[in-house]
């Protein structure tokens, strides 16, 4: 793994320490911070302080003989400035005993905690239960429940229990989002649950719907504007609709219009999940998502 940004032993200079800004050695170096001496806790027994101190003389002689190990190179040729420094583990204090606190960890670019919409410019949380789209013939969707296809009630193809899609309006016309909103409901709700792209009818049809949920929103420090639909079909246990809106921070600010589409019953997803992938919608670029690794060039101040 991947040392996190921080101070080093330099390999080229090991008396010094030089700045690792998560991806390479940076020019930044200083002279190591002298710990000062420990100070006894009172109420221990002479002898009591006297084991303490041997055990933490100990851990700090090991701690160096590790060190000079790993950066002794092995070779004539030296130590490569470009190698990653070796993190050795680091022992807290203890009453008792010292235990290794291990270091940072650092999330795994093949799980990562976000998906990306880089034409509308925003990012979605993938909460528990969903996936990155694969395999997927609907067009603008980025994010599906986790939990594969199953055939569809009325015996036509494949179907899945959630989908979130994201796409640019379309519309010349200057709109509100709350008026954009009201406008694709109806699209959404017909192309998921009514007839296909195929024009077949995986559901059965539409036979009914009425509104759960409307309102301004914020996403994303814009302001936005939601409807929610539950509609019930000829076949399966109907599902919920939701489309969103609103201005994107990028481009022309063209508004973005994500849709939900969400099976009812103990197999959909749940409804909640609606309201916080809403919320954790981002814009790209923004504090709240991170930096990752190699972000920062230089020691912080």
């Amino acid at each position: 793994m991947t040392p996190p940004p921080g101070w080093y032993p330099d390999p080229s200079a090991p008396h010094l320490e030089r700045w690792w800004d998560g991806t390479t050695w940076t020019d930044h170096r200083r002279a190591p911070e002298v710990p000062g001496p420990p100070q006894p806790a009172a109420g221990p027994s002479g002898r009591a302080k006297a084991l303490a101190l041997g055990t933490a003389g100990t851990v700090l002689v090991a701690a160096i003989v590790t060190g000079a190990f790993a950066l002794g190179g092995g070779d004539e040729g030296g130590t490569d400035v470009n190698t990653a420094p070796t993190i050795t583990p680091t022992f807290a204090p203890s009453s008792d005993t010292a235990s290794p606190t291990p270091p940072p960890s650092e999330p795994s670019a093949d799980d990562p905690a976000v998906v990306t919409d880089e034409l509308n410019g925003i990012t979605f949380p993938l909460l528990d239960g969903w996936a990155r789209p694969k395999n997927v013939s609907q067009e603008n969707v980025v994010m599906m429940s986790d939990d594969g296809t199953y055939p569809c009630p009325a015996g036509v193809g494949t179907c899945r229990h959630g989908l979130v899609f994201s796409r640019t309006a379309t519309s010349t016309d200057e709109q509100s989002p709350e008026a954009l909103a009201k406008a694709d409901i109806a699209d959404a709700t017909n192309l998921a649950y009514d007839r296909d792209l195929l024009r077949q009818r995986p559901y059965g049809g539409v036979e009914s719907h009425r509104s759960v949920k409307s309102g301004p929103v914020a996403v994303a420090g814009r302001a936005g504007y939601l409807v929610r639909w539950r509609v019930k079909t000829a076949k399966g246990p109907g599902g919920y609709v939701q489309s969103l809106v609103f201005p994107s921070s990028v481009g022309s600010e063209s508004p973005v219009v994500v849709r939900f589409v969400f099976d009812a019953g103990p197999d959909g997803p749940p409804l909640a999940d609606m309201d916080r992938i809403t919320k954790g919608i981002r814009s790209v670029g923004d504090a709240d998502t991170g930096g990752g690794v190699g972000s920062s060039l230089g020691p912080p101040g």
